[in-house]
């Protein structure tokens, strides 16, 4: 076993006394542990930082990514969450296959578990960590970005018992935000995808407003501020502006009046 704790203290250099392929066999096992220390502060932490700073190669990034997939079907619900952290980070660095974005998204809708923070578990943020990765596919120019605006708003009108509560609207709102920046939307793409939540809140159910109902309005108003802001993607310093903010803006109204006719 390698003491990955003297890694991260040794600004993550990569031990010399094993090869890489086995570490991150090592890493890849670490990150399904209970243990928020061993899962995130060392897997996860070394992970991202190797694949950032371009120490696996392609083949391994790509052979990564292959082990991610399985793990949206994981029992263990760290396992789930963790998997889009590391995805996120692949295609970050430039390693894409079309055969992950599937599974993503059915992984991605139909998890029940939304909790943040669990105090055995540490943070798990299913919601917040697969905003993470629709963001960076959305703005991958080989995935529809009307794909990915469609599974966050079906991510949020979603049934579920649990309101959002550790910014994951916030992680959202971005992701979908960037997403709007890409330049080969058409008008009608980048807000037609809201008209589910248009179906939705129009026929609210009979015992009132429910955690999905103020997730989506809480995240689609993080959505509107940035759409009326602009935002920055990736390592950029100037703000980027949504092409199409003013009909976005609109078409957001639209949704927030049904609820709160005295908002706008």
């Amino acid at each position: 076993m390698t003491d990955w704790a003297q890694v991260r203290d040794t600004d993550y250099a990569v031990p010399s006394d094993r090869s890489l392929d086995e570490l991150v066999a090592e890493l890849v096992g670490m990150l399904r542990s209970p243990d928020p220390v061993v899962r995130d502060r060392q897997a996860y932490a070394v992970l991202a930082t190797w694949i950032g700073r371009g120490v696996l190669s392609t083949e391994q990034l790509r052979a990564l990514g292959d082990q991610m997939v399985p793990r949206f079907g994981d029992p263990e619900l760290q396992a789930r969450t963790f998997a889009p952290l590391i995805l996120d980070s692949i295609v970050t660095a430039g390693v894409f296959e079309p055969s992950w974005v599937p599974p993503f998204e059915r992984w991605y809708v139909a998890e029940e578990d939304l909790r943040g923070y669990d105090e055995k578990l540490g943070w798990l943020h299913a919601v917040a960590h697969g905003a993470d990765l629709l963001g960076t596919l959305g703005l991958h120019p080989a995935v529809e970005p009307v794909q990915m605006l469609r599974l966050g708003i079906g991510r949020l009108l979603t049934p579920t018992s649990y309101v959002l509560r550790d910014m994951e609207d916030d992680r959202l709102g971005y992701a979908l935000a960037a997403t709007l920046t890409r330049d080969d939307l058409t008008d009608s793409d980048a807000t037609s995808w809201l008209d589910p939540a248009l179906r939705a809140l129009s026929n609210p159910p009979v015992e009132g407003i429910t955690p999905e109902v103020t997730n989506t309005l809480r995240t689609l108003r993080v959505l509107y501020v940035l759409a009326d802001h602009g935002l920055r993607v990736g390592d950029e310093k100037l703000l980027t502006r949504i092409p199409r903010s003013e009909q976005v803006k609109t078409k957001l109204a639209d949704v927030f009046r049904i609820v709160t006719p005295y908002y706008l």
